[in-house]
């Protein structure tokens, strides 16, 4: 048998449900409070900003080319005439004046040459003494002083031929600058296509670099340039962007120097960041702040009270980080919803973390 405890507490539920079924009948479907809930987001703000786009590129670092009345940078010293290389008087790392003598070949053959050229010119032009005496004083003919006329030319002609010889054993620096490599021994049988060593001039060097066809807009000769990828990259310029696309890479070859005193050697790989377009004080958000959507376009959600409003706007230029953005609405000091914009609907109340 139910004890009266447990009937009077299953009349106790039932009283309490037929007051909740009773109420809401009242109130009817219409009446149902509406509970709006608030989202919470990070935010940032409008700011002023110079941002640059860049055309990142990689190449060699090389002797500048000539141009003008600016000889090339760099030479390969090759001997002018063969020979056995009998000393070397250069190491590398060292710095050379133009004219340095760096090399000299087995020179005991024309040394000889040169001195058998001036006992021949010495008599020569003793010969030639006695002619020009002797014809004044009607004592010979004028073919012979004429003939020992042309044994002196001939004298004095093979005489500075032999110099000359001699002088081409001695192969010397052909420009001031540093030398890089020497690939050369003693005894070596060297020739023409020999090339015995390198000398630059480390500060005129250049960056040898292919940009895309699809990169290359707006490069022009003049604008900067920053070597490597820090912010305290040595900064360059660019000195010529090539006419013709190679067809094997469809690149523009793009040439951009190097900051003298900047370090860098011949051979090198480094990164190019050449500054094609620079916009300056310009209003900047977050970049995670802007949405894009196929359809809908772009936007930020600005703060207004505590709610987020999609605000319309046009972008500019992008870098570390930042957005380059203008539209109705978008002002310096403007707050806007920061990384978690994507997800906001178009009004949607907010709480901003931290506050």
């Amino acid at each position: 048998m139910m004890t009266r405890r447990r009937m009077a507490g299953i009349l106790a539920v039932l009283a309490v449900l037929l007051a909740v079924v009773v109420f809401r009948w009242l109130r009817g479907p219409g009446d149902e409070a509406e509970v709006e809930t608030d989202v919470a987001v990070h935010v940032g703000q409008v700011g002023r900003a110079t941002l640059h786009r860049y055309v990142t590129a990689y190449g060699y670092v090389e002797p500048a080319p000539p141009a003008g009345s600016r000889p090339a940078a760099g030479a390969l010293i090759t001997p002018f005439v063969g020979g056995v290389l009998a000393a070397i008087d250069c190491v590398e790392g060292q710095r050379v004046a133009k004219g340095t003598v760096l090399f000299r070949l087995d020179s005991r053959m024309a040394e000889v040459a040169v001195e058998q050229a001036r006992h021949e010119l010495d008599f020569a032009e003793k010969a030639y003494a006695r002619q020009r005496e002797l014809v004044q004083a009607d004592g010979t003919s004028q073919r012979t002083y004429q003939e020992a006329q042309q044994r002196l030319d001939a004298a004095r002609s093979g005489l500075a031929t032999a110099e000359t010889e001699l002088a081409y054993l001695r192969i010397a620096a052909p420009l001031p600058g540093t030398v890089v490599r020497v690939n050369a021994e003693v005894g070596q049988h060297v020739d023409q296509s020999t090339v015995l060593a390198q000398v630059v001039d480390l500060d005129r060097l250049i960056v040898s670099v292919a940009v895309p066809m699809g990169e290359a807009a707006g490069l022009a000769a003049g604008q900067a340039a920053f070597l490597g990828v820090d912010s305290a990259a040595p900064r360059g310029a660019v000195t010529l962007v090539g006419r013709d696309v190679d067809p094997a890479t469809g690149t523009y070859r793009v040439l951009v120097s190097v900051p003298a005193g900047a370090g860098y050697l011949p051979g090198q790989f480094t990164d190019v960041r050449i500054v094609v377009e620079e916009h300056r004080d310009v209003l900047a958000v977050p970049e995670v702040s802007v949405v894009t959507r196929p359809g809908e376009g772009t936007w930020v959600m600005v703060v207004e009270g505590d709610r987020a409003v999609r605000r319309p706007v046009t972008v500019g230029l992008r870098q570390g980080g930042l957005a380059e953005v203008s539209g109705d609405g978008i002002a310096e000091g403007t707050t806007v919803v920061a990384e978690d914009a994507y997800s906001l609907p178009e009004e949607t109340k907010i709480r901003i973390v931290g506050r």
